[in-house]
């Protein structure tokens, strides 16, 4: 996917029933398929039963089995509640008569309230930093060739990273990552498409922090790791066409579990959106 046309092609579901969509799935380099991309076709499926005068302002999901990329999804909205002010869907994404995923999200018409946020780092704008593009022709010959071969290929996110870390490449640093991010092109002026888009990039640069700590060790050895979990809550708008600062930090791993959380920032300082994800991070034995 060079670009977000290409990714909003692929949140187009297929309708095949009510409250039953089909969806196809684009590689980022695994015959598995991305955890974001499953993310955020289940919020689009729960989007399109949902009255158009309210916006998801939270999702909680669960990665069961991983997805083949190369066989079509199968989303099945559960119409859980249409209250007066929310509106509950439970999703379940499902290939070969299995569920590989499930989500509850709910949505909220806007309103009025008190409001209170945390301050945005204090951190190198966008503009004084390279994108993974750059970085890839900068250091090409001098990385793995794991992380050679998944900047190499094209993404419709555009990331821009603060610190120059990686778990293989920076021996032992602390759990803490930033990273600026915008979709490739404009995007319409859909918030839902926006929300969608996303809960696609969310799922990147979280787990990865999680290794940082280990570096010395994921270095010598293989490492297996797959999202477990993944919640999310949306506070205010934004656009995915704008600079968005991601900020990460893990504070806990164990039991070949990696938590991570992190907060998305608009480059006024706004704090549009919050994540948390649990996942697995293991050493491969030999």
């Amino acid at each position: 996917m060079k670009d977000i046309q290409a990714l909003l092609q692929l949140l187009d579901l297929e309708p095949i029933e009510a409250h039953i969509f089909r969806g196809q799935s684009a590689s980022i380099g695994s015959k598995r398929v991305f955890g974001g991309q499953v993310l955020a076709q289940a919020l689009q499926s729960a989007i399109r039963t949902v009255p158009e005068d309210r916006f998801v302002h939270s999702l909680h999901a669960y990665f069961i089995l991983p997805g083949d990329v190369a066989q079509p999804i199968i989303f099945e909205v559960d119409r859980i509640r249409d209250g007066g002010s929310f509106t509950t869907r439970r999703i379940k994404a499902i290939q070969k008569g299995r569920a590989i995923f499930n989500m509850s999200a709910s949505f909220q018409k806007q309103q009025e309230g008190f409001d209170h946020q945390i301050s945005m780092p204090n951190v190198q704008p966008p503009d004084a930093l390279m994108n993974w593009d750059d970085l890839l022709e900068q250091m090409g010959d001098r990385l793995p060739e794991g992380i050679r071969k998944f900047l190499e290929i094209s993404h419709p996110i555009e990331f821009r990273p603060v610190e120059r870390v990686h778990p293989m490449l920076s021996g032992k640093q602390q759990p803490i990552r930033h990273v600026w991010m915008k979709s490739k092109g404009a995007m319409p002026d859909q918030v839902t498409a926006h929300q969608a888009v996303l809960a696609y990039a969310s799922d990147y640069n979280l787990l990865t922090t999680a290794l940082l700590p280990h570096g010395d060790q994921v270095s010598k050895t293989k490492i297996q790791m797959a999202s477990l979990d993944h919640a999310m809550w949306f506070h205010r708008p934004f656009r995915a066409d704008e600079w968005l600062l991601y900020a990460i930090d893990s504070p806990s791993g164990s039991n070949a579990r990696g938590f991570t959380r992190g907060s998305i920032f608009n480059q006024e300082g706004v704090l549009v959106a919050s994540t948390v994800q649990e996942g697995l991070i293991r050493p491969v034995e030999a």
